[in-house]
């Protein structure tokens, strides 16, 4: 498996992982319980910031797996690599701010912890694969034939 196909396989689990951590948050609505709310909103419009955040967060690891599977260019590699830095980071926060819903879902924050450590082992083979273009610009050895 070359470094392309292993970012592409992390990401697609780093996005669904999102998509079930969203789903799980919704879970208690199809038993008849409420869900957690930050702040309650009294129109549509005071989320719709919030939505379109949520919208990039989402669309972003759609475009990167496409972008990845397509492009193998040095800045790319480096553009990417610092949106995987980006998202752990954002990851470890959401877990920080999970802590202080009350009551804690120890569910949501196992999976977000999961979640996490996906993105560090994303953050390592993005690294190599960054890596990986600046070793193959050194000159190779000159093979020479053992008749000659």
């Amino acid at each position: 498996m070359n470094y392309q196909e292993r970012i592409i396989a992390l990401w697609t689990a780093f996005l669904l992982g999102t998509l079930f951590h969203t789903q799980l948050g919704l879970m208690p609505l199809f038993h008849g319980l409420s869900v957690g709310e930050s702040q309650p909103a009294s129109k549509i419009t005071d989320i719709s910031g919030i939505m379109w955040l949520m919208l990039g967060f989402f669309v972003l690891p759609i475009l990167v797996i496409i972008a990845t599977a397509f492009t193998n260019s040095k800045r790319y590699r480096l553009f990417h690599f610092a949106l995987t830095v980006f998202y752990s980071i954002m990851n470890l926060l959401h877990v920080i701010a999970d802590l202080f819903v009350q009551p804690i879902l120890w569910y949501q924050i196992t999976l977000m912890v999961i979640l996490f450590l996906i993105g560090l082992l994303l953050n390592i083979v993005s690294f190599q694969w960054m890596q990986l273009q600046s070793r193959s610009h050194k000159p190779q050895p000159k093979l020479t034939s053992p008749h000659s």
